[in-house]
């Protein structure tokens, strides 16, 4: 069961792990304020903190590089987060409708260009919308935090064989989510 108070309180986290995890890009690749969106209590800091020191001396043109070679060239650490489980089934067509319905249903216009499992799509979906005191945002979230947890768990099981520096940031942001698991749901 999702914490929606916590979950809120972490939005400017999932906007953070949306531009990380999104094709690099000059303007969004500044590590100085990490601490201005994660603080060093976070469960997520000391992953973020190793993904930017590992990424810090990467000239642009080579963390994009890095990037492509990881996650488009890559069928096993698609950023696609029902693509591990579903391949290109049917079942996957159907929890992509679900996914845009979800967005729409709470704001969100999804990009004509991208697939709703998206995990930098996800992130923004989770920065932007504002779900409070919506009564189908528990349900819908625990839909949602399902696929993250599935997709994000084989993404980042490949990441670690490949020992890729973002296996630090996918880290960090698993760390993210089960912050905002419910403390009895935990067990």
């Amino acid at each position: 069961m999702i914490d929606l108070s916590q979950l809120y309180e972490n939005k400017s986290v999932f906007g953070f792990f949306a531009e990380m995890l999104s094709y690099p890009e000059v303007e969004a690749m500044n590590p100085s304020q990490i601490e201005e969106i994660i603080s060093p209590e976070d469960p997520a800091y000391h992953y973020v903190s190793t993904f930017l020191e590992e990424i810090k001396h990467y000239e642009i043109d080579k963390l994009q590089e890095l990037y492509v070679e990881t996650f488009d060239f890559n069928e096993n650490a698609a950023l696609y987060m029902t693509y591990f489980k579903f391949k290109d089934g049917k079942e996957r067509g159907q929890m992509l409708a679900k996914l845009k319905v979800l967005y729409e249903m709470f704001g969100l216009a999804m990009p004509d260009e991208e697939l709703s499992d998206y995990l930098p799509l996800i992130c923004e979906f989770l920065y932007e919308v504002d779900w409070q005191g919506d009564p189908r945002a528990t349900e819908s979230f625990n839909m949602l935090f399902a696929v993250l947890e599935d997709g994000t768990y084989h993404l980042l099981k490949t990441l670690e064989k490949m020992n890729s520096p973002y296996f630090s940031l996918v880290k960090g942001l698993r760390e993210t989510f089960k912050a905002c698991v419910l403390r009895e749901a935990l067990g």
